[in-house]
């Protein structure tokens, strides 16, 4: 997408965005006032709803007790006076929490409230009178008193309710007066902006979907590309190990002949002849060393999530010192450790990485002086590792430093040792392959780690491993 092109979906989108939030704003006035509007008539329509069950049981109470009073009946009086009472006296609650917020409908209640025990005592009273046969028309009369005041309360309540109400609808007609043409302006001005931006949009979606697409026939290939070259590395793993394996055969045959020719026919021959063959029994030699430091790093590395467990480096460090005890002890070496942590990995792996790493520094001690061989360890993040991804930013990290006194080595050649069969020194200086730091590093990566080399000529060198505490297989 174009430069500009993005600069008109972006402005576009500001634009409609900051119309859609001020239609939104507005809208929520309208429908705010809207809601309280029709709360505010739920709300009168229930006080006016309780004031007429209170008066209605008034007046059923009042023409109960005449019916009695003039017939002396007893079924007028049912239901009960105390239970017309509770009655009354519920919806007064009623009434007074649903107008908790109105201060001077609280007032009204109260007067309401002194007006009720009258009437109520009045209509006792009349109760009584009958059985009395005494002031039963001075007792209606005050009762109607009574009631006329009873019905004026609950008309100035119900005025106040209503005049909350026509207030509030005034400012509803304003609010829709006013708003709705702003809102509807507003909406199709968003309504244009969202179809231009739609086409726009409609365009490059098409694009995305053709780069898609491609992206997707990519992968293919890739995938496909991954599955032949693991195949392919499967194969060649397989090839080396028998290839090794049958190498072996014609090495312990040439070397069995070897030795039969010596022991019987050494005397016998020339000198040159003699000389000849103690070279191929030493080539023979080094083509067995080598052909095994093939097999161990063809199987170096083949670690699997089952495989993998709590591996205490202390206990690994003291094996290996154990393997090179010999070793350490005709170089006269001195080794410095301290407390290693214990960390999730396979114990072969690590075993056979320190015991390469030891045995290289002894290999090349310095004959000049004994060997004297710092093992530190301590712990990092992540973000200070270097090289982890930053999920792996807060995750922590053993670097663990091996460094020695010996002969050391040109830093320009740090990432050439850790290649397979690289080697600095001819084979007349130092014996091996070239394969144990090789080895080294792919148990390091193995272990999701990094492994590096610092030298200095004639000084030493040291070897770096970090290693994670945690192995996180599903990524």
């Amino acid at each position: 997408m174009h430069s500009a092109l993005h600069k008109k979906i972006r402005y576009g989108f500001y634009v409609a965005f900051t119309i859609i939030i001020a239609a939104s704003f507005f809208s929520y006035l309208v429908a705010k006032n809207l809601v309280d509007n029709a709360n505010m008539f739920s709300h009168t329509i229930e006080v006016s709803r309780r004031l007429e069950v209170i008066i209605k049981e008034l007046k059923s109470a009042e023409a109960a007790v005449r019916g009695y009073n003039l017939t002396g009946d007893s079924t007028f009086l049912q239901p009960s006076m105390l239970e017309r009472n509770r009655i009354i006296e519920d919806e007064y609650r009623l009434l007074r929490r649903i107008t908790s917020d109105d201060p001077a409908q609280q007032r009204h209640l109260d007067t309401l409230k002194e007006l009720l025990d009258i009437k109520y005592y009045q209509l006792l009273q009349s109760q009584t009178h009958r059985t009395t046969n005494t002031g039963a028309k001075a007792a209606v009369r005050e009762g109607e008193i009574n009631m006329d005041r009873l019905d004026k309360k609950v008309l100035d309540m119900r005025r106040i309710e209503e005049n909350i109400l026509k207030h509030r609808s005034q400012n509803f007609r304003f609010f829709s007066n006013l708003w709705i043409p702003v809102l509807l302006i507003v909406s199709l001005l968003a309504i244009f902006i969202g179809i231009y931006s739609y086409v726009v949009l409609n365009k490059e979606f098409h694009l995305q979907l053709h780069i898609e697409a491609r992206m997707k026939s990519y992968q293919r290939e890739l995938q496909d590309n991954i599955l032949l070259l693991n195949k392919s590395n499967l194969e060649l793993e397989q090839f080396a190990y028998v290839a090794s394996h049958d190498l072996q055969e014609p090495l312990r045959k040439i070397s069995t002949f070897s030795d039969r020719l010596q022991m019987k026919y050494k005397q016998h021959l020339p000198e040159e002849a003699a000389q000849l063959l103690e070279r191929m029994v030493s080539a023979v030699a080094r083509m067995r060393v080598l052909i095994n430091d093939l097999l161990h790093f063809s199987r170096a590395g083949r670690i699997s999530p089952e495989s993998i467990a709590p591996v205490d480096l202390n206990t690994v460090l003291s094996e290996v010192m154990t393997d090179l005890d010999v070793s350490l002890q005709e170089k006269g070496a001195k080794v410095n450790t301290v407390a290693l942590p214990v960390i999730e990995g396979n114990h072969t792996a690590l075993l056979q990485l320190f015991q390469n790493l030891v045995s290289n520094s002894v290999k090349f001690s310095h004959p000049g002086r004994p060997l004297e061989i710092n093992i530190t360890s301590e712990v990092i993040t992540g973000r200070d590792t270097g090289f982890a991804k930053e999920n792996k930013w807060n995750d922590n990290f053993v670097r663990i430093t091996i460094a020695d006194n010996g002969i050391g080595f040109e830093q320009e050649y740090a990432e050439r040792i850790f290649l397979i069969f690289q080697r600095l020194h001819g084979m007349s200086e130092y014996q091996g392959t070239g394969i144990g730091l090789a080895i080294c590093k792919k148990i390091v990566d193995t272990h999701h780690g990094n492994i590096s080399a610092i030298g200095s000529p004639g000084k030493g060198a040291t070897m770096i491993v970090v290693l994670p505490f945690k192995q996180k297989w599903d990524e």
